[in-house]
């Protein structure tokens, strides 16, 4: 700590303060404005850029501040939390009238970006997770809760394949774990929170866990026995609690999710399948974008979490779509969006009721999102199965809504700090107070006419302003013979002001009642928190309730719009797909989509030829998507669809250097088909693009062959493998698990034509040069590549068809023969030519 000898007192007991939180930006509450010193000063101006002053001195020196006002502190703070940084907030909780030296002042909360429950530092769209991290040996345990909503879960994982992909899941906003984890979190630096291991001891954090639920154990959570879960859960509710400085009422329960419950999808393959965010980096052209029709904020959280972690239990999956289809059935989206767009983010205002944070406003949008319910009750009166559950759940709230209606005004201002929040009628003494605030006005004019009698001087006013209080003035012009019980009380420029021993008892009896109404505001406007602590659970389950049915509703109405239909669970090993749809190039696109039919059954791989632009990577990735919507709920963009079970994921498509990690694009590419190989399941969805394309041909082909050769023969995976390696198409010849298909493309002259369509067998040719002239290509390098390829292929005749040893160092590059064979007219050739040929095919076999 700095000597605080030669600093003032209030200067002390900023130190002291500070000395605490040594790592942390401390905003420090000054009359108006929360302000930084010091080395939080420079950083703060340079984060937020602010002007830098200096108050005082230090030794000589000016001591560095800056400072942001407290109205609109809330802005710099969300600036200051995306970018990582913590902040303690010190506020005076001292009278300033009464206080002997500096003002009281205390640490209220402290501000992490994984801790935030304040409506505008939260993004509305997404869920806000601190996610707490323990490891061992044996795997990892790994706690996730969102403070501004009380949901908290534990789950356990068996390798760090497993914990990357949750990691890229949640997008956690702070990671709590020990310095053990460095290689784990290497692309977490700004999100982690180095922690003590001692933070994660396990008897410490059932303790915790018990003493916070009023529990003798966790065997009703279901968790008991997920002992590195658990201690990674005892440390983020301990973190949570420091910084929040309350006991987290809003998480009521933990639960323990199973990964076997959900399809696997690792990071990589999220990039690719651009479920949130496209390759660029942005929103548009991503599943969700196409999907997400939500009208609440909890509901397109909801459709984001469902979306992201698709679900392999087939009983949830039959209860959604059974929703959905009711819904439409029924013809209720209309009316149930109508009453839906009323509804206010309850499920974040809920818990700043619970933590006594909630502003006047937020039990406004409460209130009104209350008097939805009758209309949906009334929409939702022939329902049954998991709507009639979601009914229930909507629940009545007739007193909660009426107390709000007779406590709140209709458009109350946006803090209570100046009161003007309770309504009329809902306290009488504050009625009263406020009545002799009212009543000012007509008394001051009757003491305003008066006093003109009295003096002669219709100029003469009565005023009031907040640093002097009540007045008499009189313009210098009047020089009058004032009454003796005028007291001169300010002199301006061009008047005197002066008080009357009346006007001064009216005065103080008028500001005692100003502040004991604001008072008593404050006092009722708290009490409020009381009487809606009794319903605030059953308030968060109808919060669910209604995040649920909004979601449905979204889904119907996607459903209807864009002809969608229901898909079919089944247990059987299969995918059947007919007439399949893209759902995000479908929607950007003006021409029709080109829909596509795939059969997994006995047949498990599909070799996919053709064109570069051909639409073999779009056919790729709909069937991906169209499992991942079917199996969070939703129908599918297909004419048909049956889905058995999928366990797992992959995309091996396209690959960037990872200069960073020290890894060539090749390397990239070899990572990801290993943790393929590695980690694919019979009912695993494996995507695989040109495998092998960032070496030599031979090598390429080579891997190519043995990474489609382990997944057909041994591991068994549903699996597209697209591929402009000719020679892979045989696979199918070796394996009868194994099929061609392309995509179909024409010439035209020297053009090309792209159909999109599907067809059994392998593509004739990749139409490579086609596709370079397209892209832009200048004509004359399309010319000379034209030649060379000609060329090439002549050498290539050339090389088969002559007698060389079998250990010749010359090799014909198999690509190029097949391409040669395929110009070649039978009709057209001499005996002797079809013999050679007939000999240059079995060389190559």
């Amino acid at each position: 700590m700095k000597d605080l000898s030669h600093h003032t007192p209030m200067m002390q007991q900023y130190l002291r303060i500070k000395a605490a939180h040594p790592d942390t930006l401390l905003f420090y509450r000054m009359g108006d404005f929360y302000e930084l010193f010091y080395d939080d000063a420079h950083k703060a101006a340079q984060l937020l850029d602010i002007t830098l002053t200096a108050r005082g001195n230090s030794n000589g020196a000016p001591i560095p501040m800056a400072g942001v006002p407290y109205h609109a502190a809330e802005s710099y703070l969300a600036r200051l939390l995306k970018q990582g940084e913590s902040v303690v907030i010190c506020e005076q909780v001292g009278d300033p009238a009464t206080s002997k030296g500096p003002v009281e002042r205390k640490v209220v909360r402290t501000l992490t970006p994984g801790t935030l429950t304040d409506d505008a530092l939260l993004d509305q769209g997404r869920e806000h997770y601190l996610v707490a991290i323990a490891g061992n040996a044996k795997g990892y345990g790994l706690a996730a809760a969102d403070l501004s909503s009380g949901r908290f879960w534990i789950t356990e994982l068996n390798d760090s394949a497993a914990l990357q992909a949750e990691l890229a899941r949640l997008k956690p906003a702070e990671i709590l774990a020990d310095d053990s984890q460095t290689s784990q979190l290497r692309h977490y630096q700004s999100q982690w929170r180095v922690v003590p291991e001692w933070h994660f001891e396990e008897s410490a954090a059932r303790q915790r866990l018990c003493a916070h639920f009023e529990t003798s154990d966790l065997h009703g959570f279901g968790c008991e026995s997920a002992t590195l879960a658990i201690r990674a859960a005892g440390c983020l509710l301990n973190y949570a609690q420091q910084t929040q400085q309350t006991a987290l009422p809003q998480i009521r329960s933990i639960s323990y999710e199973s990964l076997a419950d959900f399809i696997l999808i690792d990071p990589q393959s999220r990039r690719n399948l651009e479920l949130e965010v496209n390759l660029s980096g942005g929103k548009a052209h991503t599943l969700i974008s196409v999907i997400d029709r939500t009208l609440t904020p909890m509901g397109g959280r909801l459709l984001r979490r469902w979306l992201l972690q698709p679900d392999r239990r087939s009983s949830v999956i039959k209860e959604r779509h059974q929703a959905i289809e009711q819904i439409s059935e029924q013809d209720l989206v209309a009316d149930l969006q109508a009453c839906l767009k009323s509804v206010s983010d309850i499920e974040r205002i809920i818990t700043r009721i619970e933590i006594r944070s909630a502003r006047p406003r937020d039990f406004t949008q409460l209130r009104q999102t209350l008097a939805q319910l009758p209309t949906l009750h009334h929409a939702l009166r022939d329902v049954n199965g998991p709507l009639k559950q979601v009914d229930r759940k909507l629940g009545e709230f007739r007193e909660v809504k009426l107390l709000l209606e007779q406590a709140i005004i209709a458009e109350p201002p946006l803090l209570i700090r100046d009161g003007g929040v309770i309504a009329a009628g809902y306290d009488a003494e504050l009625d009263h107070l406020r009545q002799m605030q009212h009543n000012a006005n007509d008394y001051l004019q009757a003491i305003e006419s008066r006093e003109r009698q009295r003096t002669g001087v219709n100029t003469l006013k009565v005023g009031y302003n907040k640093v002097h209080g009540y007045f008499i003035e009189l313009g210098k012009a009047h020089q009058l013979d004032l009454p003796d019980d005028y007291q001169r009380r300010q002199t301006l420029k061009n008047a005197e002001r002066y008080i009357t021993p009346e006007l001064k008892e009216y005065e103080d009896q008028a500001l005692r009642a100003k502040d004991k109404a604001l008072a008593l505001e404050k006092s009722l406007y708290d009490a409020l928190f009381d009487k809606l602590a009794p319903d605030l659970p059953a308030l968060a389950e109808s919060a669910r309730a209604l995040a649920c049915l909004d979601v449905f509703c979204n889904l119907a109405e996607r459903a209807k719009t864009l002809h969608y239909s229901q898909p079919v669970l089944t247990e059987r090993s299969e995918i059947s797909i007919t007439a399949g749809r893209h759902p995000v190039v479908e929607a950007v696109q003006t021409a029709p989509f080109c829909a596509n039919d795939l059969r997994f059954d006995a047949t498990r791989m599909h070799i996919v030829t053709g064109p570069n632009m051909g639409g073999k990577s779009t056919y790729m990735r709909q069937t991906a998507l169209i499992i991942i919507m079917a199996a969070m709920g939703s129908y599918v963009p297909a004419d048909k669809a049956f889905i058995g079970p999928v366990d797992q994921i992959f995309t091996r498509i396209g690959a960037t250097d990872d200069l960073a990690g020290g890894r060539s694009t090749f390397m990239v590419e070899m990572n990801e088909a290993a943790n393929i190989l590695n980690n694919a399941t019979a009912n695993s969805l494996v995507l695989m693009d040109e495998v092998g394309r960032g070496t030599s041909t031979f090598d390429g082909l080579a891997l190519a062959w043995s990474c489609a050769e382990k997944l057909v023969r041994d591991i068994g995976a549903y699996c597209l493998f697209a591929t402009h390696y000719f020679e892979m198409t045989r696979l199918p010849e070796l394996y009868e698990a194994a099929g061609n298909v392309h995509l179909d493309a024409v010439e035209h002259g020297d053009d090309i034509v792209f159909l999109h369509q599907l067809k059994p067998g392998a593509a004739s040719q990749s139409y490579g040069l086609q596709v370079a002239k397209l892209a832009g290509v200048p004509n004359d390098v399309i010319h000379a590549a034209r030649q060379q390829l000609t060329q090439l292929e002549q050498q290539t005749r050339q090389l088969t068809s002559s007698e060389k040893p079998a250990d010749s160092a010359i090799k014909p590059d198999t690509t190029a023969l097949l391409a040669a064979m395929q110009q070649l007219d039978p009709d057209e050739l001499t005996p002797k030519q079809a013999l050679e040929t007939l000999y240059q095919l079995k060389k190559l076999l």
